[in-house]
């Protein structure tokens, strides 16, 4: 190999990790407190993938996990918390997530079923002074992109409640989305997983890139 072939190509890798380290990414939130955390892990690469087919989103599809307890909460715009059980926050994980989202940011919570009450919880430990509150239907997440005027698609039934949808803010910025009877998550899974209809995972997959998109115009200090 001659010197500038060699020079060529060192270069053409140098560009093709700086690219790759840029592309948008979800990380899935590993927490404490036994709740299966690592469920449907096909959710986030199939979302990206729909975002990169839909959108001008440079996006990097794969699958990848943070613990809370990690520094590199930091490199992720984005995390998505979800699973069936228990959730539990130490004080130092709450000081953390607390930073996290204090700085920019997000943190997307789907309730995949019995997840609810220990989300609760644990996110007033995060934030005691600030409520859950849920959104109207009205709010720009649900029309930034794809139209939902009816706020949540249901993907799942629960227990036979209508989807809602909850947020935390931070000042004006959505800093905390939580999603509760509705499970659009569930659909971004692989279709042999839960056996939607097609038109299930399409909604879905449209709720979610509506939240990617509204998070990336918002204000980002990450």
């Amino acid at each position: 190999m001659t010197k500038k072939i060699f020079i060529l190509l060192l270069f053409i890798t140098v560009i093709s990790q700086a690219q790759d380290k840029s592309a948008f990414r979800i990380a899935r939130l590993k927490y404490d407190g036994g709740g299966d955390w690592y469920n449907d892990q096909s959710c986030e690469v199939n979302l990206l993938n729909y975002i990169k087919e839909h959108t001008n989103i440079d996006v990097k599809p794969e699958y990848v996990f943070v613990d809370i307890k990690s520094e590199d909460i930091f490199n992720y715009p984005v995390l998505f918390m979800t699973g069936h059980g228990n959730i539990v926050f130490s004080d130092a994980e709450v000081e953390r997530l607390r930073t996290y989202l204090e700085n920019g940011g997000f943190l997307y919570a789907d309730d995949d079923y019995g997840l609810d009450k220990a989300f609760r919880r644990e996110i007033k430990k995060v934030f005691p002074e600030n409520d859950l509150v849920e959104l109207p239907y009205s709010y720009g997440l649900f029309n930034c992109f794809f139209n939902f005027q009816d706020g949540v698609p249901k993907t799942h039934e629960h227990d036979n409640k209508p989807p809602q949808s909850f947020g935390i803010f931070l000042e004006k910025r959505l800093a905390v989305l939580y999603t509760y009877e509705s499970n659009p998550s569930d659909g971004w899974a692989d279709p042999d997983v839960h056996n939607d209809p097609p038109e299930k995972r399409e909604e879905a997959l449209k709720f979610g890139t509506n939240i990617i998109v509204w998070v990336l115009s918002q204000d980002q200090k990450l």
